[in-house]
């Protein structure tokens, strides 16, 4: 993402990865043989769905990136699974235990240690802070949703909607809004098009989707917490990103944050095979 908006206006960048995801999505659903038929009376929640999970978060990412460094932006967008406990305390009566109230202790703290550093430099962009956490409590909170809404349908056909369904108000904003910042990208340029089109949207959004149902829980958790890390130590490498104190600070209590929510007690793996298929609506 920090590569592509150097060569593209921000909103058409993540437009463009979205139209590219969805060929690929389409052949992997064909060949599973998932119908991409909408059931009677489904689609308007697919278009609620679609709203916090893919069309605000992704809009939010995208502007905020801009305004910060990849790691930062990283660890702050994967403050999302506290955020969906917090959601379903607050909307569903969801039970919080001790360990969850740590976790927001954690998530809040590290969020406010990277707003104070932002705060503190003169040159720093709070704004980019904030859209990142608002993208991250609307992720949140589509997940409480996703879990409560029925839908009849393989997960593969849901996730090619929702991405479907959110690229066309964002099409249309692109071409109002950024038309005239359009130009000519060179072989770079497309290239960052098609890792986030093919591989982020595409091929990453089928492995989860498999990963999900044949792994036990705690797994695909693991896999989750790895995804901060990775943005930090990848924008040291590649972006030639300096992390201060705070970063790595934040990184630890984001993870703490994290493992209080996702690394569930241990249980027999009769109960963990049982939790495997709820992870698909198929």
């Amino acid at each position: 993402m920090k590569f592509g908006i150097r060569y593209f206006p921000p909103i058409t960048f993540r437009t463009l990865g979205l139209l590219a995801a969805l060929p690929i999505l389409f052949i992997f659903a064909r060949s599973q043989h998932a119908s991409l038929a909408i059931p009677k009376g489904h689609l308007l929640s697919l278009i609620k769905l679609s709203i916090p999970n893919v069309l605000v978060w992704n809009t939010m990412i995208i502007l905020g990136i801009g305004m910060l460094s990849s790691g930062r932006a990283a660890i702050l967008g994967y403050t999302m699974p506290i955020w969906a406990v917090l959601a379903g305390f607050i909307l569903y009566k969801d039970k919080l235990s001790p360990m969850a109230w740590l976790g927001v202790i954690c998530a809040g703290s590290g969020a406010i240690l990277l707003l104070s550093g932002e705060f503190s430099n003169i040159a720093g962009k709070p704004l980019g802070t904030i859209l990142v956490l608002i993208g991250a409590c609307s992720w949140g909170y589509g997940t409480v949703e996703m879990r409560k809404t029925v839908l009849a349908m393989p997960s593969i056909s849901v996730t090619f909607w929702m991405i479907a369904i959110s690229a066309i108000p964002l099409t249309i904003y692109t071409v109002i809004f950024e038309h005239s910042k359009w130009h000519q990208v060179d072989a770079w340029g497309w290239a960052t098009i098609a890792y986030n089109g093919l591989m982020v949207f595409g091929m990453a959004n089928i492995i989860w989707i498999q990963m999900a149902r044949k792994l036990p829980p705690v797994v695909s958790s693991l896999s989750v917490m790895m995804i901060p890390v990775v943005g930090v130590f990848s924008g040291t490498l590649l972006l030639a990103e300096a992390p201060r104190w705070q970063d790595y600070a934040a990184l630890v209590l984001i993870l703490a944050s994290m493992s209080t929510v996702l690394l569930k007690p241990s249980r027999n793996h009769k109960e963990e095979a049982e939790d495997i298929p709820r992870k698909d609506p198929q």
